[in-house]
C-alpha cells in the first residue's frame, strides 16, 4: 500500500510544552557539542506524560498493566474522529455528541476526541479544556474500544474534581492519549492511526510520535 496523506498529530516537546500541573517540565540541553567534542548529543529531562503521550493502566492502578504489558496493537489501528468542537471551557463531551459515532465503533478502533483545544496550546486557556463524560466512555468500552485519544491536556475535568475517565479506561486495561494536535486536518474517512510509545519497561506512560495515515 502507498501513503496518500500523512498527518503529524504530535505536539513538539520543548521547554515551552504545556504539562499537567506538577509534572516535570521538559528540559533539553547539550551534553556534547561539535565544537568541543566533535559530535552532538543532547540531554533530555522529561516526564513520562510530556507532550503527546499515552497512559498505561499502571498510571492509575498499582497492579495494572505497565507500558510493556500493553499490546502494541493498542497503539495503531483504524481511527474514529468524534467531532466535539465548539465546547466551552470545562464543558463535557456528552452522549449527544458521541451517539452518532458509537454504532460504528468496534474492538480495535482508536477513538479521537476532536475538541479543537490544541489551538490554545501555549496559552492559559489550554488548561481550561473540555473533557469527556463518563457515560460516553462506558458506552465505548461496551463496544470493545480500548484506546482513547484527545486533543487536550486531559480527558478528565480541568479542575481535577474527577478522574473518572482515567479510572474507567485504565481499569479496563485500556490506554489514554492526551495532548494530540491537528485532528482538524483529518478530513478523510477511516484514518489509520499510529502512536507508538518508547520501549520503557515497567513505566506508566510514554511520549509518542503520532500520525494519521490515508492509504492510496
Amino acid at each position: 500500500m502507498n501513503i496518500k496523506t500523512l498527518i503529524d498529530l504530535t505536539m513538539p516537546i520543548t521547554a515551552q510544552t504545556p504539562v499537567y500541573p506538577g509534572d516535570p517540565k521538559p528540559k533539553i540541553e547539550p551534553a556534547a557539542t561539535f565544537a568541543q567534542d566533535g559530535y552532538h548529543v543532547s540531554r533530555l529531562v522529561l516526564g513520562s506524560h510530556s507532550g503527546t503521550h499515552v497512559d498505561a493502566p499502571f498510571h492509575f492502578y498499582e497492579h495494572g498493566w505497565r507500558l510493556d504489558d500493553v499490546p502494541l496493537t493498542y497503539f495503531l489501528g483504524r481511527g474514529a474522529v468524534i467531532n466535539a468542537t465548539g465546547k466551552a471551557e470545562g464543558e463535557a463531551v456528552t452522549m449527544a455528541d458521541a451517539a452518532p459515532y458509537i454504532p460504528k465503533l468496534s474492538p480495535g478502533t482508536i477513538v479521537l476526541f476532536h475538541t479543537g483545544w490544541s489551538q490554545y496550546a501555549g496559552t492559559k486557556r489550554y488548561f481550561h479544556h473540555p473533557y469527556v463524560a463518563p457515560d460516553v466512555i462506558e458506552a465505548m468500552l461496551e463496544r470493545g474500544v480500548r484506546t482513547f485519544f484527545i486533543d487536550a491536556l486531559n480527558i478528565d475535568p480541568p479542575d481535577s474534581s474527577s478522574f473518572r475517565a482515567h479510572e474507567l479506561i485504565l481499569g479496563a486495561n485500556g490506554v489514554i492519549g492526551e495532548n494530540f494536535v491537528n485532528f482538524e486536518r483529518i478530513d478523510f474517512d477511516d484514518p489509520y492511526i499510529i502512536a507508538l510509545p518508547l520501549s520503557l519497561p515497567g513505566c506508566d506512560g510514554s511520549p509518542v510520535r503520532a500520525v494519521a495515515v490515508q492509504w492510496a
